[in-house]
């Protein structure tokens, strides 16, 4: 895989994750109470704030312990488990260290981190290249199931891309 390749892939998760999804994600905390935050409309759904914590340990575990080789103290099932309420800002910070953590890890892969293969979760082995597509679209993922509850309840459109005229 050439050079200019990897800095592709590595601009482009770092534009959908750092760039797009984490503030759409703070937009939408902003605009929900702390009670909608955490509410599970049943036992199948998961609160916006389980989310969060969820899509922060993903992230943790397949690039910064995955690829980046920080330890792996990832719980996933506390992630789901959190009944909060945890406050807005708790969530918020979560999302502001990740956020630089996650920039300062892609800062670090080189083009042989790509290819190598890894073990992740124990069940899964993947290359880099299949780690950063996955913890994007998973990513991606939540902040619209989090975008969708936001204009659900508040009635609002979130005009991401209001600025432009498309």
């Amino acid at each position: 895989m050439s050079l200019q390749y990897k800095k592709a892939l590595i601009e482009q998760t770092r534009k959908r994750i750092i760039e797009e999804s984490i503030p759409r994600i703070v937009q939408c905390l902003d605009e929900l109470s702390v009670e909608q935050i955490w509410h599970k409309e049943n036992a199948n759904t998961n609160a916006v704030g389980n989310l969060v914590l969820h899509l922060c340990g993903n992230v943790r575990q397949w690039i910064l312990h995955g690829m980046d080789g920080q330890e792996d103290k990832r719980q996933r099932d506390l992630e789901f488990s959190e009944k909060g309420p945890l406050p807005r800002k708790d969530l918020k910070d979560k999302l502001d260290v990740l956020s630089r953590e996650l920039d300062e890890a892609l800062e670090r892969i080189v083009e042989k981190d790509l290819l190598k293969v890894r073990s992740i979760q124990k069940y899964f082995q993947e290359s880099g290249v299949s780690i950063l597509f996955h913890v994007t679209e998973h990513f991606s993922y939540h902040t619209g199931q989090i975008t969708y509850f936001t204009k659900m309840v508040k009635d609002i459109d979130t005009a991401y891309y209001g600025k432009l005229d498309l």
